[in-house]
């Protein structure tokens, strides 16, 4: 889950440097696309490819409707809102993801745990706004960033449904046809704006930023993600959301961009400790499977 969170921290920069380049909805189709084809000789060498199901296809398109719509919603939120807006709206995402999975899986979702989840969006938005808090009540909220919360909500059940409807098949398996399934729900969905797309028109590197995306932020964070939530929780997993502020900030800051104040040190380590309580290494959140 480390080298998921630091895979995704990489996703915002890229997106926002290629969002205008194509339409959402098509760079959302070609980056699960990419990364169903990529997956499918390994899925076939190791485990053969056999068609599921109609109530298997369900689950697999369930999971994968939620990663569809986080997707779309992020591409769509950043034309007409910042990374600032997004990193604060990501927070919540942890604290969604309990509850879904409060009622969903019947997680003990308790009093210390609550606490954690609370300190977690205290520390990740600490990190958001450098520590400064007239940039907290200054902020700005607009129908970008309704867009994007919306995508949260998506992410949110992601991980929930992920450990529901696994049905202890291999993960690579349960990661391909979530991949192949997204890809259709895609494809259905931007059929009209495909064919009046001018291809060769498009920038060299929006082709290159999704084939990144496709590689390295779904593919590869597709399986380590479903591969932890199976044996983590759905909880846990989402846990490590708190860090990616903190990782923007250090890869924007690797890229050339004004290094971070030391004012956003206190919430790096806040972060760092709500994540170490949910993730049970310290007995404060109860069992530690959740």
């Amino acid at each position: 889950m480390l080298i998921a969170t630091m895979l995704i921290a990489t996703s915002f920069p890229v997106v926002a440097a290629i969002a205008d380049g194509l339409d959402a909805l098509v760079l959302t189709f070609l980056r699960f696309l990419i990364a169903a084809v990529l997956f499918l000789p390994i899925v076939i060498l190791k485990y053969g490819l056999t068609l599921p199901g109609l109530r298997d296809l369900a689950r697999y398109a369930a999971i994968s409707a939620c990663m569809v719509g986080f997707f779309w919603c992020m591409f769509e939120a950043l034309r007409t809102t910042t990374a600032l807006n997004t990193g604060a709206l990501f927070t919540f995402i942890p604290s969604i993801a309990a509850l879904v999975s409060a009622v969903l899986l019947k997680d003990r979702l308790d009093r210390k745990k609550l606490i954690a989840l609370v300190l977690g969006s205290v520390g990740a938005l600490w990190v958001v706004f450098r520590g400064d808090p007239s940039r907290l009540l200054g902020l700005e909220l607009n129908h970008g960033d309704l867009i994007f919360f919306l995508g949260c909500i998506f992410f949110g059940f992601y991980t929930p449904l992920v450990k529901f409807f696994h049905k202890g098949e291999a993960m690579p398996v349960m990661t391909f046809w979530t991949l192949a399934t997204g890809a259709l729900w895609l494809f259905l969905l931007s059929i009209p704006r495909l064919i009046e797309i001018d291809w060769p028109a498009i920038e060299p590197k929006v082709y290159l930023g999704t084939a990144y995306l496709a590689i390295f932020t779904t593919l590869i964070t597709f399986f380590l993600t479903q591969y932890s939530t199976v044996r983590l929780g759905p909880t846990r997993v989402m846990a490590y959301s708190y860090m990616n502020p903190a990782l923007v900030l250090a890869l924007t800051w690797a890229l050339g961009q004004t290094p971070p104040s030391l004012m956003i040190l206190p919430g790096v380590f806040i972060v760092l400790g709500a994540t170490v309580v949910l993730q049970g290494w310290l007995r404060l959140g109860g069992r530690s499977s959740t």
